[in-house]
């Protein structure tokens, strides 16, 4: 078995990965999967959010530990967890086999207007406001899902999950803006992590251009798939090819050690 971390973005919790866990453990039959909570989030609603990335890392690496879930580990991260990721194999190359890394947005390889899409600060700063996130979590949930989804966006069934966990573990308006900051912060390495990597990127992404999937893979010459359709969150809207792609890459990296896997760019409908 294959120990695997699976780690969400900003404001959102283990229980949003929905169904693809199982759909993953069907795929790759021989993963161990562990969901974690960035402090904030989740089970760990009323800690204090890091407002550094590297934080979250540590705070990662102590949940893991204190369960008795040691390294190495692959890293299956999303947005800001997977900046995260980035950052864990950085500094901890020793305990990470492997990161998949989906619809990120990294400092300074992509520019601002490319990391958030300028169309959705409106949106955003109003979901910041306090009054606003305590009262009505249908609203806020609404309007991410439709930030986030283009398959789901109008499945209530999907819509009544996510507002049934913010009920249960509301995100506070300073652990939002503590997560935001550290996001807007943080600084990915010159030079790609040593363990082999996957880029996946939604190219319908409405939240951050799908330029930042391209702009990382191209710098660090590391593999990447694009789902045309699927917006940011490439789970839920394409689990099916996301499961597929980790199967493929994961196939096709050499079994032989010492060896490298030739990176390329690959476009997938």
């Amino acid at each position: 078995m294959s120990k695997w971390v699976f780690l969400r973005g900003l404001m959102r919790e283990a229980r949003h990965w929905g169904e693809f866990p199982e759909l993953f453990r069907a795929t790759v039959p021989e993963a161990d999967i562990t969901l974690l909570e960035l402090p904030g989030n989740g089970r760990l609603h009323k800690e204090r959010s890091p407002a550094r990335v590297e934080d979250m890392t540590e705070a990662c690496r102590r949940q893991l530990v204190s369960q008795g879930i040691l390294p190495p580990y692959h890293l299956f991260a999303l947005s800001l967890g997977a900046m995260v990721a980035v950052d864990w194999a950085a500094r901890y190359p020793q305990e990470v086999a492997g990161c998949v890394l989906l619809n990120t947005s990294l400092r300074p390889v992509s520019p601002f207007y490319q990391r958030l899409r300028p169309r959705n600060y409106p949106t955003l700063l109003t979901l910041a406001m306090p009054g606003l996130r305590q009262r009505n979590f249908a609203r806020q949930e609404s309007l991410l899902l439709q930030l986030t989804s283009n398959r789901c966006a109008t499945q209530a069934d999907v819509l009544t999950a996510w507002i049934g966990y913010q009920r249960d573990h509301p995100v506070s308006y300073s652990n939002a803006w503590r997560q935001l900051y550290a996001a807007m912060r943080y600084r990915a390495p010159q030079h790609a992590p040593s363990m082999p990597l996957l880029i996946l990127a939604g190219g319908a992404d409405r939240l951050i251009d799908p330029r930042c999937s391209l702009n990382l893979a191209h710098l660090w010459q590391a593999p990447l798939a694009v789902q045309a359709a699927a917006g940011h969150d490439l789970t839920l809207d394409a689990g099916d090819w996301v499961a597929e792609q980790v199967r493929n890459w994961l196939a096709a990296i050499p079994a032989q050690a010492g060896e490298t896997a030739d990176a390329g760019f690959v476009s997938l409908d």
